[in-house]
């Protein structure tokens, strides 16, 4: 029994009076819970009476005084959050300065850096950024250098920033970094231009790498073609000189050249087309003849 009044008052403790007890002392001011990169502003009577943006707990009595049991009846809270965001406008319209129209594509980062100017100087601080930025975008980077356009990103996007964070801050919004991630043609004609110069120029280096091989590999045939007829003529040119050199040698001995003459002879009778007949010597032929079927 005593177990079970013992849990039961546990039970009621932890989850019933103890959530009761800090709902209380939450409604009468005596503290507050600032959650990491958040912000409250409370106000009272029209006026802005405390900005909470360091995380931790407080105590609305150690800013507010006597009125802090009254800011969760009769005023009003605020949370703000003050985290790094981030936005992308993409083909803000611009003309190069030869007349062609661009698109950019801008990122840019922003965080609320006065959370009471974020809350009442602009109704819709986020909207009046990203057109300040849109219009930023146009009228710094319009009639610039196509080149210089479409390479010199890092410049542009630091002309953007300068141009676009004083005016930003007066909001209650701080702009961070800035980005030119994209530069692209608007003109659907011009891109099929370009696509149909772009490919015209590789086929005409690709026919151009193709004529110079073939005319390197022209060029190396010749020459081995013409280096071979060299070596082929001077060949045939010292060929009777070899030749005979070696019939001179052989001549001095009588049998040798016999042998050399017959065995030459044999090798030309063998290796021709013609039909030999082998007689024996000494043997009359024709009985043989009339013997054969």
């Amino acid at each position: 029994m005593l177990t079970l009044i013992a849990a039961f008052a546990t039970f009621f403790g932890c989850f019933i009076a103890v959530p009761i007890f800090l709902g209380l002392t939450r409604m009468f001011g005596f503290y507050v819970i600032v959650q990491e990169r958040r912000c409250l502003v409370y106000m009272l009577f029209g006026k802005v009476v405390a900005v909470l943006d360091e995380p931790g707990l407080h105590s609305l009595w150690t800013h507010v005084g006597w009125r802090a049991p009254f800011i969760n009846w009769i005023g009003k809270r605020y949370q703000l959050d003050l985290r790094l965001d981030q936005e992308y406008l993409r083909s803000q319209p611009v003309n190069s300065e030869e007349g062609a129209p661009m698109g950019i594509g801008i990122w840019y980062e922003m965080y609320i850096s006065d959370p009471v100017a974020y809350l009442f100087k602009n109704t819709d601080p986020r909207g009046s950024l990203s057109a300040n930025v849109s219009n930023s975008t146009v009228r710094c980077l319009s009639n610039m250098p196509l080149a210089d356009m479409l390479a010199d990103r890092h410049g542009m996007s630091q002309t953007v920033r300068d141009e676009v964070s004083p005016q930003s801050h007066e909001w209650g919004y701080k702009l961070g970094s800035v980005y030119i991630r994209k530069v692209h043609f608007r003109d659907a004609d011009m891109i099929r231009q370009i696509e149909s110069k772009v490919v015209n120029r590789l086929r005409q280096v690709t026919a151009a790498i193709k004529q110079d091989g073939a005319n390197q590999v022209s060029v190396i045939t010749s020459t081995a073609e013409r280096q071979a007829a060299v070596e082929f003529a001077k060949a045939g040119a010292i060929r009777p000189q070899i030749v005979g050199a070696a019939l001179d040698e052989i001549s001095r001995d009588p049998a040798v050249s016999q042998a050399m003459f017959t065995v030459l002879e044999t090798q030309r009778i063998l290796g021709g087309k013609a039909v030999v007949t082998l007689l024996p010597n000494g043997r009359p032929i024709l009985p043989d003849l009339l013997a054969a079927p």
